[in-house]
């Protein structure tokens, strides 16, 4: 038998009153929470509230969660951290650490399998642990407690991990917030470039394109709006896009690195911003990939 929950955080301010919360169905569900708290606290305690809620069990556990940052977190970078002294790549200290250091532990020995899912899609499991770290953020707003759900059956050794300081205000990696999902509409517009209809299109390609876009391309040439739409044409051979990561760089602003293949195999970068609700190349990098 496989358990599947999905967890979530919330934080009303980040930092602020904050919540988390997973949710497995109506019967089976937990959340918590902090007076002051960041939405990264909320997120990675939601996994890591399920994961010792359901250390008694013998089974698989496939967490859904919205939060790269918090898969990203768990899947890859604590074993770096842990090597480094719980540092991360710049020296600078890990953010999170008790909770970093729960969550490693709870891990040990656990068959486990995180499974992104894109916020507000109407996944059920997702919307409903959405819903109950809420509930949790907004009730320490008010000066409650968050109702903690009635867990799992013979669940022992749950602890909500207290910060050892005062939560700051959250600055994230540049690629803390990954996304793995073609969803996102930044990947569906760099798709439509390479695609021989839009391509064909000289009016398609400039409306995808900001009126300040540049290009620095594979030969160093640098192209500007006015040249690329004079010049492009459809691809001689079929490339197709992988995704390599997708970040928020700020509000509106988001950077996919990609990689095209084809013929040959070359690395992209891409910025998008969005303006009146359409999102817009701004920038484009290739280099061949060696």
């Amino acid at each position: 038998m496989t358990v599947i929950a999905a967890a979530d955080g919330s934080a009303l301010g980040n930092p602020g009153p904050a919540g988390w919360a997973w949710y497995v169905d109506d019967t089976c569900w937990a959340s918590g929470g902090w007076i002051r708290g960041t939405n990264n606290m909320g997120e990675l305690t939601g996994v890591l509230n399920l994961l010792q809620q359901t250390a008694h069990l013998d089974e698989d556990l496939v967490v859904i969660c919205d939060s790269t940052y918090a898969i990203k977190s768990i899947t890859e970078w604590i074993p770096s951290w842990k090597r480094r002294g719980w540092k991360k790549a710049d020296g600078k200290p890990v953010q999170n650490l008790d909770i970093m250091k729960a969550l490693d532990q709870a891990m040990q020995g656990r068959r486990v399998r995180f499974e992104w899912v894109k916020g507000h899609s109407g996944h059920e499991l997702n919307e409903a642990a959405d819903r109950l770290a809420n509930a949790a953020a907004a009730a320490y707003k008010e000066g409650r407690e968050a109702d903690p759900g009635p867990g799992f059956a013979m669940a022992t050794g749950a602890v909500t991990v207290v910060p050892s300081r005062e939560a700051e205000e959250e600055h994230p990696d540049l690629f803390a917030m990954l996304s793995q999902v073609d969803e996102h509409p930044v990947i569906a517009a760099e798709r439509a470039l390479l695609s021989a209809e839009v391509r064909r299109d000289r009016a398609a390609v400039a409306a995808y394109l900001h009126p300040q876009w540049c290009e620095i391309g594979r030969s160093g040439r640098l192209w500007d709006r006015a040249g690329m739409v004079e010049k492009i044409a459809p691809l001689a051979s079929e490339v197709s896009l992988d995704v390599i990561s997708l970040a928020e760089l700020a509000p509106d602003t988001v950077l996919l690195i990609w990689r095209a293949l084809g013929e040959r195999t070359t690395l992209r970068s891409s910025i998008w911003v969005r303006t009146a609700g359409r999102w817009q190349q701004r920038f484009h990098q290739a280099t061949d990939e060696r």
